[in-house]
């Protein structure tokens, strides 16, 4: 797939690094990271901010827990880098000095001299977007970030940005990563589809199984409970309940994990490059993996979306 001026073999699945330094040690990270690069994949996801929703974390310590692996020789290569600025209580915003300041303390947490893919994660709608626009472009002028990526930014501001960004020739956002998947489909389809196709950015939908909810482990009318139970309530309906019951069904039949169909269904949509997925183990891992080889047929496609029509 072409994102921006290179050629990038993106896999079927990218691999989101919000577990790592938290459910994910910094061994299992490295575990990780070597099978998910043996299994083909090519692109790995992570914040400034992973993980500061932890008691006693402050963001940061994903990039941390990827160093060790990042430094052994030839591993830099083997993988694409991404991360984000925006949120971090410590670097929160995008102005510029805290863009610039907040892109070296990642570079130095990772152990790498230049980020393949840098997104702004959130955005500060007080500062004029061409001043973030100018940010993002110097960076790639000094070889600190390879290319630009927008993530939890209003459509009206995605398109200043790229209109900013074509009208003073400066480097052009590549990315967009959006919340989207097969039971969270509006957010994305109303509006920033459309800003997709114009500008022909690659889209990384993240909470590509909705907080674990695709992955068939909640039934309908069980009480939710664990970890995750609050970030999966805001996807519950009987119609969420209909489209799980399908992805389970059709995992069954083709002998896959569930979370493999529902990733399978991003992978078919238009402008998407990559669904981020996350993995605390190598049996979860395996699982999401699987996305990147099953063959959803058309039919099977035409009846997730159908069921889904509306959420």
């Amino acid at each position: 797939m072409k994102l921006g001026d290179r050629r990038w073999d993106i896999s079927g699945v990218a691999l989101g690094g919000n577990t790592f330094g938290w459910t994910a040690d910094e061994a299992m990270t490295s575990d990780i990271l070597d099978a998910y690069a043996d299994l083909g994949g090519t692109l790995v996801d992570t914040a400034d901010v992973y993980s500061a929703w932890v008691d006693g974390h402050e963001g940061g310590e994903s990039e941390l827990a990827m160093k060790p692996w990042l430094a052994r020789p030839g591993n830099r290569d083997r993988l694409l880098i991404a991360t984000k600025v925006g949120s971090k209580d410590s670097r929160k915003g995008l102005r510029p000095e805290n863009i610039h300041a907040a892109v070296e303390e990642s570079c130095e947490r990772l152990g790498i001299d230049t980020i393949d893919l840098y997104y702004a994660h959130f955005d500060e709608p007080d500062v004029p977007i061409d001043e973030v626009a100018s940010a993002f472009h110097d960076l790639v002028e000094q070889g600190t970030i390879r290319e630009i990526g927008m993530s939890n930014l209003e459509p009206d501001r995605l398109r200043a940005w790229c209109n900013v960004a074509r009208e003073h020739g400066y480097h052009m956002p590549i990315a967009l990563q959006p919340h989207f998947n097969v039971v969270h489909r509006a957010e994305f389809e109303s509006e920033r589809l459309d800003i997709a196709r114009e500008w022909n950015l690659g889209v990384f939908p993240y909470f590509s199984l909705a907080s674990g909810f695709l992955t068939g482990k909640y039934h309908r009318g069980d009480k939710l409970e664990g970890d995750r139970a609050g970030m999966v309530a805001p996807y519950v309906s009987a119609q969420a309940f209909d489209v799980v019951g399908a992805v389970t069904r059709i995992a069954r039949d083709k002998d896959v994990a569930p979370a493999a169909v529902a990733l399978a269904w991003l992978i078919a949509q238009p402008t998407i490059a990559a669904p981020l997925a996350s993995a605390r183990n190598l049996g979860q891992l395996e699982g999401i993996m699987q996305a990147s080889s099953v063959e959803l047929s058309q039919e099977e496609i035409d009846e997730l979306t159908r069921l889904s029509d509306g959420l």
